[in-house]
């Protein structure tokens, strides 16, 4: 990883938002949908104040998500946050990527037709069975990995605590291609425990990033709850994690931490994205 101080790293600011109200509109629209549980959405400020992330975690995820960065998050039980985490993660994609939900077998073989990558987010609120919106099984989730393995962007969550279960349910339970689960470049699994007061605590527990070869743990919940950093990022520079960092302070000095304020603030200080 390269180093460097957050302020050598600063995105320039936008001057005018424009045009990208609309976008902010309809992406937050789309967020709003996959809120199950009714409550506020959560930003991934709200993350960092509940511990689920630290600082560094959380720079980290929100440097790999402002380049445009397939996602997928796993954990067993209900209610361990797979949709808070993916939808505050998600609410950082660049401006130019559209969230499209996958309302269906038409969405599927559009997407697949589609020779313009890194321009939409195939987005399945989970990868379950039932006749839920924007649940995908069997013959349509092979197809929504598909996207993937083809160069689009998707992002979803399912009902897995490790890589190892991802992949069997994936690739063994829907017969969906390892190469095709390995173009997903980062997956975040989640763990659910009981602290002093028997409140659930809901954190982070590890995070992979795919280089298409291989998956490399690079977070890891450690003990006393500490994040242990595993491996450098194949995909972002330390420069850019400083930024993402320097973002997230601002918003916390600033008391911004609603899905809308951070998705304006990311909209008028983060001017570029790389390729997923």
């Amino acid at each position: 990883m390269t180093s460097g101080s957050a302020e050598d790293h600063l995105p320039h600011p936008v001057p005018e938002v424009g045009c990208s109200d609309r976008r902010i509109e309809a992406h937050l629209r789309t967020l709003r949908d996959c809120n199950q549980r009714g409550g506020r959405l959560l930003s991934l400020v709200d993350l960092l104040g509940a511990g689920t992330v630290d600082l560094p975690v959380a720079g980290y995820l929100a440097a790999m998500m402002r380049r445009g960065s397939s996602l997928i998050v796993g954990a067993q039980p209900g209610g361990a946050g797979k949709t808070a985490v993916m939808v505050a993660l998600l609410n950082l994609i660049p401006d130019d990527v559209v969230l499209r939900p996958i309302e269906g077998p038409l969405t599927l073989r559009e997407g697949l037709a589609d020779t313009v990558f890194g321009q939409t987010c195939y987005l399945a609120h989970e990868i379950g069975k039932g006749w839920y919106y924007a649940y995908l099984w069997d013959e349509q989730a092979r197809a929504f990995f598909r996207l993937a393995g083809r160069g689009h962007l998707i992002a979803s969550n399912l009902h897995a605590d490790t890589l190892e279960e991802a992949q069997a349910q994936l690739c063994d339970g829907n017969g969906v291609a390892p190469d095709d689960l390995r173009a997903v470049v980062l997956k975040v699994f989640l763990r659910v425990s009981r602290g002093a007061d028997l409140r659930p605590q809901r954190r982070v527990n590890t995070v992979y990033e795919s280089d298409g070869e291989q998956d490399r743990l690079v977070w890891q919940l450690a003990e006393k709850g500490r994040f242990a950093r595993m491996a450098d990022s194949r995909w972002v520079s330390g420069g850019d994690e400083l930024a993402a960092r320097a973002f997230l302070e601002r918003r916390l000095e600033r008391h911004e931490h609603t899905i809308e304020e951070v998705r304006l603030a990311a909209v008028q200080e983060w001017m570029y994205h790389g390729a997923a």
